[in-house]
């Protein structure tokens, strides 16, 4: 009998040992059987449940012949996907895919899902306030509004993919004429008004990044500007250009004398000189200029008109956006102190423009957002301004 028990154990002991190597914990698991073992689990639908709590559509994700679509539903959820009425884009991040399978390893641990998700999500806090305001709006079953809520948390989302890590970066809501400098914490380090663009003349939504600070900048005018504007004030009385501190200049950047040059048979197709304004406090800029990334020749600025700053109605530009404090926000920016708190009370005169370039670009967010939360944390809607709005069905 002895040598039959010591072949019984043996066996035993060949089969646990056969077993245990055919046992892949998550960490030894493909996408494909990570997939699989979660789509099996009820841990899926409360996935889905969790997406539809923060604006998602979660009909989308839903689980499909072969595996539910997980890698997609949470790259949505932590990365959300391009705003529609973004105009220009520098380019789209591809999404962190190692942060991805981390979290759905987790899941498939056991892990609860809100504790997981909250490593995945934005850390902004207004999009930690935003998806409260939105779980409370679902409750109250207030649909319009919600819809609202949802496609700004996904414009934060999107930040968080196009961000990619930064330690700092800006938020413009043009629909709200305000600005947001978020740290790498997530906290809004920085708040101002802006004043943005006209509805005629609209200020583009983009996503780019800043790359230089200009202290006392030259206005180069923009050609339509210059033909549509000062040029039929020239027509009129030339030494208009000498009172507003501009100049003539020629195609080889050459400055012109204006009493020399016949403006009588000049129009806006045959134009063939560009204006430009000379640095100071009359200067249309004002003394602070931000370089930002596009083709539609859109920056941040300081202005000779502050005092617009005062006003609730605040769409008066020709496009660019003009800051309340130029030197906060330049000062945020270059994470250090690059200019004096005191640097718009004394200006200096005569002082030519100054290049401060960025160590490291900053994502710049020129976004066309209808509600988001204020300093207090409490939600705010805005006027569809250019009526731009487009309000999903959730």
């Amino acid at each position: 009998m002895k040598p039959i028990i010591k072949a019984l154990s043996l066996f035993t002991i060949l089969l646990a040992a056969a077993s245990a190597c055919q046992f892949k914990g998550p960490d030894d698991m493909t996408d494909e059987e990570l997939v699989m073992e979660l789509s099996e689990r009820k841990e899926y639908e409360k996935l889905l449940n969790y997406a539809k709590s923060v604006g998602l559509d979660s009909a989308k994700y839903a689980y499909k012949e072969g595996g539910a679509p997980i890698y997609g539903l949470l790259e949505e959820i932590a990365f959300g996907h391009k705003p529609s009425y973004i105009k220009y884009m520098v380019k789209a991040n591809e999404p962190d895919s190692a942060r991805i399978r981390n979290v759905v390893r987790s899941l498939v641990k056991g892990d609860p899902i809100e504790e997981v998700m909250a490593s995945l999500e934005p850390q902004a806090m207004s999009y930690q306030r935003l998806k409260q305001h939105y779980q409370r709006l679902r409750t109250e079953n207030k649909r319009d509004s919600a819809a609202i809520v949802a496609n700004s948390l996904n414009a934060y989302r999107w930040m968080n993919r196009q961000a990619n890590g930064a330690e700092r970066m800006v938020l413009v809501n043009i629909r709200g004429a305000y600005l947001k400098g978020i740290d790498s914490t997530g906290k809004d380090a920085l708040n101002m008004r802006v004043i943005a663009g006209k509805k005629d003349t609209p200020t583009p939504s983009m996503d780019t990044y800043a790359t230089q600070v200009i202290t006392y900048p030259y206005w180069n005018v923009p050609q339509s500007i210059a033909t549509k504007e000062i040029l039929p004030k020239v027509k009129n009385d030339v030494s208009f250009l000498e009172r507003n501190k501009f100049e003539v200049i020629d195609s080889k950047g050459e400055r012109i004398d204006p009493y020399e040059i016949d403006w009588s048979g000049m129009g806006e197709s045959d134009f063939p000189y560009r204006f430009r304004q000379d640095t100071g406090e009359d200067n249309s800029l004002g003394l602070l200029k931000v370089d930002i990334e596009n083709p539609h020749a859109i920056y941040l600025h300081d202005t000779n008109a502050r005092y617009l700053f005062t006003k609730d109605q605040r769409w008066r530009s020709h496009g660019c956006v003009r800051v309340q404090h130029p030197a906060d926000l330049a000062n945020f920016m270059a994470g250090e102190q690059l200019l004096e708190n005191d640097f718009l009370q004394d200006p200096k005169e005569d002082h030519p423009p100054k290049h401060h370039k960025l160590n490291k670009k900053v994502p710049v967010f020129l976004l066309y957002l209808g509600a988001d939360v204020n300093e207090a944390g409490q939600l705010v809607y805005f006027e569809d301004v250019y009526g731009w709005e487009r309000r999903p069905t959730i």
